[in-house]
């Protein structure tokens, strides 16, 4: 269900999305390396100094002081940013297990005045990094809110630069790529789970106990050690796509710790996996429907007719790669499943869409898959050297912790049928995910449940209602179960609603950062 990124472009907040199905849609870190979107928000006190233990505020969990309690070393690093590790407990039940490390890249405030301490964001995942890219979209803020804020990214446990889950190498995930299989098949099903078999297998024996520890309840717990270690009475928080069930689940563990915190393109911690794949599935079919109205009238784009047409010779060039990939510039084939993710990934963000209508226009008119592979390439994080980040492996390894999945036979045909039928394009490319969390070596630990926040004070969720990766009706939801939720309506289409140039949307999210002024319930821009 959601990721990814190439160099040149940002990558916008990814959702979930699973390794392994025929082909798969992410988000959020399920995106591309594509626009900047995020923000900061505000904290109490100020941040702690460098090379000076915080003062912390708020007891410690019994057994954990010395995390809380820890000194963090800023060193310089980019161009205006500071690189810091800290420590925290394999397990925060049992802190003899082991420790891990959390890596934090900070952009101090330029105003130290007006300080009001740490905004940590999370741009989405699960297994999106939070230290790459933090510098530019900070860059991006409202000089007020600059001046407000310590804006601290970090990587959740199991991600990118801190202790990471790690599974397989490169060239065993292009051989998987270029040899995708048909669930849809008796021989493909059982290829597809010996795959999985390999997989999970790969993940145990090189990451070790970690993987089971990588659940979005973990993650929160770590999010208040940071809180301590930066010296904040309370935290504040942005966070997009999966970022908002983190930003939930603090909520719950820590209400009276809860600041101001902004929940954007929010997930419903309600839903369970196979609804979750449902309802993104059709809203990826929407977008793409949107998408191909927007094309038709443009010089160059390579669709004709009707909607309906343009979306048909979409789905027979995914039906024509199921057997005769395409070449490309580096001689990777371009296979179906490659297709949809370059096709996916663009509609996380309108402002790209030009991308997808040349990748399309070079793959139908000049049978040449480049294009569509460079944006499939983003999808799976593969970097130019043919190495990929981690993204994929903690975004399976997180999910599988957090859903339980029902991969029965029956099963899996009922949901394939359910998303042909809301999906018809898209929707069979997003069946059979469950194979991978069902050889899983792990079970769930914090299955899906509402969430109300009691005591935590206002929470302000945003939403946009042409969102494909997290559909609108996720946000209206969270809105709702949070005790202090309050919802901001985007109209428009793209993944994530601040800093993507609607001005009223920001204007709403700095004045709360800023001043703690919510909107009025049921606001929209």
């Amino acid at each position: 269900m959601h990721r990814c990124q190439p160099t040149a472009i940002p990558a916008p907040p990814r959702t979930r999305a699973r390794r392994f199905r025929r082909a798969r849609a992410r988000g959020g870190a399920a995106a591309l390396a594509l626009t900047v979107l995020l923000v900061a928000a505000p904290a109490t006190e100020a941040g702690a100094v460098p090379g000076t233990a915080p003062v912390v505020t708020a007891p410690a969990p019994p057994g954990l002081e010395q995390f809380y309690a820890q000194e963090i070393v800023w060193t310089p690093c980019g161009v205006a940013a500071e690189c810091a590790t800290v420590r925290a407990p394999l397990d925060h039940a049992d802190p003899a297990a082991g420790e891990i490390d959390l890596a934090l890249v900070r952009v101090a405030s330029t105003g130290a005045a007006a300080r009001q301490g740490s905004l940590l964001v999370n741009f989405g995942g699960p297994g999106g990094s939070g230290t790459a890219g933090i510098e530019g979209w900070a860059a991006g803020l409202d000089p007020s809110v600059r001046a407000a804020y310590d804006v601290v990214g970090f990587d959740p446990r199991g991600v990118g630069a801190s202790t990471a889950v790690e599974c397989v190498d490169g060239p065993t995930i292009d051989a998987w790529r270029a040899a995708p299989v048909d669930p849809d098949t008796p021989e493909g099903l059982a290829e597809r789970i010996a795959r999985a078999e390999q997989f999970a297998a790969a993940c145990a024996a090189t990451t070790g106990p970690l993987l089971g520890e990588v659940d979005t309840d973990s993650a929160a717990r770590d999010l208040d050690l940071l809180r301590a270690a930066l010296g904040d009475e309370q935290l504040n928080y942005l966070g997009y796509s999966y970022g908002t069930q983190l930003g939930a689940a603090y909520t719950e563990l820590f209400p009276e710790r809860t600041g101001r915190f902004v929940l954007d393109a929010a997930v419903d911690p309600a839903l369970g996996i196979a609804e979750m794949t449902v309802q993104q599935a059709a809203a990826f079919e929407r977008s793409l429907r949107v998408f191909a109205a927007s094309c038709l009238p443009q010089d160059g784009c390579p669709l004709e007719g009707t909607v309906d047409e343009a979306v048909a010779q979409i789905d027979a060039l995914l039906e024509r790669l199921e057997t005769q990939p395409l070449p490309t510039a580096d001689g990777r084939p371009l296979t179906a499943d490659d297709a949809f993710a370059g096709i996916y990934t663009p509609l996380y963000e309108e402002r790209i869409w030009w991308l997808l209508g040349q990748a399309l226009e070079r793959a139908l008119d000049h049978g040449d898959g480049t294009a569509l592979m460079f944006l499939a390439d983003a999808a799976y994080g593969r970097n130019p050297d043919g190495t990929y980040t981690n993204a994929d492996e903690a975004n399976a390894a997180v999910n599988c912790l957090d859903y339980p999945v029902d991969d029965s036979p029956a099963a899996m045909a009922a949901l394939d049928a359910r998303l042909q039928e809301v999906a018809p394009t898209l929707g069979d490319r997003f069946s059979h995910d469950e194979v991978t969390c069902g050889v899983w070596p792990y079970e769930p630990v914090s299955p899906p449940a509402p969430v109300d926040g009691a005591g935590a004070g206002p929470v302000l969720v945003v939403g946009g209602t042409g969102d494909p990766a997290t559909p609108y009706a996720w946000s209206r939801a969270l809105a709702a179960q949070l005790e202090g939720g309050h919802l901001l309506t985007r109209e428009g289409e793209g993944h994530g609603s601040y800093l993507r140039g609607n001005l009223c949307v920001d204007e709403v999210v700095n004045g709360y950062l800023l001043q703690g002024v919510l909107p009025a319930q049921e606001r929209t821009c």
